[in-house]
């Protein structure tokens, strides 16, 4: 596997190594001796997949302690764009978000610490998208900002036009930036 340090602090795109041949290919989606030897000391408690379309949007959301999450996100089959927000508030990074496309065919994974608000956008229909995470959901514990909120200023318009967004209910009426109070 290979970690690679994004613009933002503990945030790591890892690519594994495929073996490939003429039945397909194999890869090591995950290996916590790699992870812990990258720095990274994560225990999984729970996988996650969802089964979405193209151009659903889903976040901006994070969980609060005690129920904070970091989150091993990637794609099985399809496509993302997954974009991440530190609310650190003593990062550097504050309020800057990361964008990275994970698909079937790329392999690539993302490394979310908790302290990150988290969403993605699906590129293609029948996109499977995977997570492991570190803590359990807890609905109590959940917080979010609006996707298109103007101070993030993320231009998910760059990926799909935005006429093809689908989103929940929940989504639409998540807070502002300005009001978020983060917990981290």
């Amino acid at each position: 596997m290979t970690f690679t340090a994004t613009p933002i602090k503990d945030l790591f795109v890892i690519e594994p190594k495929l073996w490939k041949d003429s039945r397909g290919y194999f890869y090591e989606s995950f290996s916590q001796k790699a992870f812990a030897e990258a720095g990274i000391n994560a225990t999984f408690v729970q996988d996650n997949q969802s089964f979405s379309q193209k151009g659903t949007l889903r976040g901006l959301h994070a969980q609060a302690a005690p129920f904070a999450q970091g989150k091993l996100v990637r794609v099985i089959q399809g496509a993302v764009v997954d974009i991440v927000v530190d609310i650190r508030k003593n990062s550097a990074t504050y309020g800057q978000h990361f964008a990275v496309e994970l698909s079937g065919e790329n392999h690539k994974q993302l490394w979310v610490p908790p302290g990150f608000l988290h969403g993605f956008l699906t590129l293609t229909d029948d996109t499977i998208f995977t997570y492991k995470v570190t803590n359990y959901y807890d609905k109590d514990s959940e917080i979010g900002v609006i996707w298109n909120d103007p101070i993030l200023n993320i231009d998910w318009a760059a990926y799909l036009d935005p006429s093809e967004f689908l989103l929940s209910d929940k989504d639409l009426v998540l807070n502002d930036f300005s009001s978020l109070k983060s917990p981290f």
